[in-house]
Parts: structure tokens; sequence; C-alpha cells
């Protein structure tokens, strides 16, 4: 699809750090949001795509529909979505929120991963399908992104790192059920739609434990405490929690040190020495 011919105007509007982003007026006056990237192949857009396809199927909380994926000769890979018009939230948007992401984590999903891999920024998200909660973390998730990392830890730290992944049945537990999952759900990737409500945008989705999606909500700064007790209504959380949220930031704050550099590394060397057997 080549996309100028169609185009009364591209305005460019913020969409992170990873992307360009726009919002499109077509000839018919209608408005679409896109990002666009011209270093990526398409396929890393379609891989979103059918991540944001996955969680509104669940009609649990509200997601831009996807309208297409391709390469144009301007823009590059593309991703075209509806314009979701901002609004002012809800009197109970922090309420709704922790309803609707708990019960999104609720919905019927199959075995732990994913369908095909995807991508956390631009890092490759590997989702081989797994049986079990904790392999599949350290087999796809924490063994990786060390992998990645190695270059950034000395000896100890590294024999640290496999005595952590060959004892994380110590600290991990099964979920209850499968979750279809977010993925990367920080304040930046959830927006205010027209109905008041948050909208969630940008995932890395795959089927895990819900509580990986909601340690996330809490690394960098957290959501508004109302959220948290209304997740709490609709889905319990499993009693320890709180000592096993640091290790499902750690795959993040690994990403952010392979993606962005060392300033990360002194968070990910303050997890793994709370996790020394």
């Amino acid at each position: 699809m080549n996309l100028c011919s169609p185009l009364r105007s591209a305005t460019p509007v913020s969409g992170g750090d990873i992307n360009e982003a726009y919002k499109l007026v077509l000839a018919d006056g209608s408005q679409v949001f896109m990002k666009a990237n011209r270093s990526v192949d398409p396929a890393f857009f379609q891989a979103e795509a059918d991540g944001l396809e996955a969680l509104r199927a669940t009609g649990a909380i509200g997601i831009p529909k996807v309208i297409d994926t391709g390469r144009d000769p301007q823009y590059g890979a593309y991703l075209l979505m509806e314009w979701v018009e901002p609004a002012m939230q809800r009197h109970d948007f922090w309420e709704a929120f922790g309803h609707n992401l708990a019960a999104m984590h609720r919905a019927p999903a199959g075995r732990f991963g994913w369908v095909k891999d995807n991508y956390i920024g631009t890092s490759r998200q590997i989702n081989a399908p797994h049986d079990s909660w904790i392999a599949f973390y350290r087999d796809c998730r924490l063994a990786p992104q060390f992998k990645s990392a190695e270059r950034c830890f000395d000896a100890a730290i590294r024999r640290r790192i496999t005595s952590l992944l060959d004892h994380l049945e110590d600290y991990l537990v099964e979920p209850p059920r499968p979750s279809l999952l977010h993925g990367d759900l920080w304040s930046g990737n959830f927006i205010t739609g027209s109905d008041g409500q948050a909208w969630l945008i940008d995932p890395a989705v795959y089927v895990g434990h819900a509580e990986a999606d909601l340690a996330m909500t809490e690394l960098f700064g957290g959501f508004h405490p109302r959220f948290y007790a209304a997740y709490r209504e609709v889905n319990p959380l499993q009693p320890g929690y709180e000592q096993r949220r640091d290790l499902y930031n750690l795959y993040h704050l690994l990403n952010h040190l392979n993606l962005f550099g060392r300033g990360y590394l002194s968070s990910v060397l303050r997890i793994l020495s709370r996790y020394e057997s």
C-alpha cells in the first residue's frame, strides 16, 4: 500500500523513542494513527498488530483497531490503527482500569508463550510454547537477555546468574491459569480514549503469569493505588507477589541494559543480589 496518494495530511505526533508517529487525515476525511520506521521489516509491525488483535479479541479493555501494516516508499514499514481521540479520564478511571486489566488476564489463554516470536522494543522476544511458566520464564525471558548482556558481567556475577537460573523454581510459582499479557505495561503504553477509560497500546504480547504485567506497572513509578486495589478485587494475587516482583522486572531492566546501555547495570545487579542461593 502506498500511503501518499490517499493522504490529505500527515502530522507528526508523540509516539515513543523507537518509531515515528503520525496523525493521518485521509482523502475521505477519516483520521488514522500511523507508526512508521524506515529501519525495520514490516514483520516488526505485523507482530505488534497480531498482539493488538489478540488483546482486542478478549473484549475486556480498550484496544485500538488495526487497519493495515506494510511498507511505503516514503515512510518505510508502517502500522495503521484507528485514531483514538483523547478525552478526560472518567472519575472512576483507575478502578475501571484495574477491573478491565484483571478481566483481560482472566480471559482464556493457551500455553505459555505465543504463536510466534515478537519484539520488546526492538529486541526479539522468544515465545517458544511451554507447559511450565517457570521454565518459559527461564528459557525465553531471563536466559536470552542475560546472554545478550554477558559482556557486562564478571565471572562472579556470571556464576550468580547461573545459580539464579538453576534455582528459579525456588523463587517463582506457577499461576492458577495462563494469562494473555500486554507484556510491556508501563505508564507510556496506555492512553485515555474518547470513552474516558484506559486503552492499551504498544504491546509485546505473550501468554504468561498475570503477575508479570502487574509488576511492570510498578517498575517506573507505579499506577494509582486505586488501580491495584481494583485489580485485586477481580483477580486476587498469590501470596508472595511482592517477593517475586523484582524478578519479573529484571527481564525489562536487562532489556533496557541491552538496548540503552550500562546505566541500567546497577539496577540489574541490585536485583541479582536479592536472589542469591
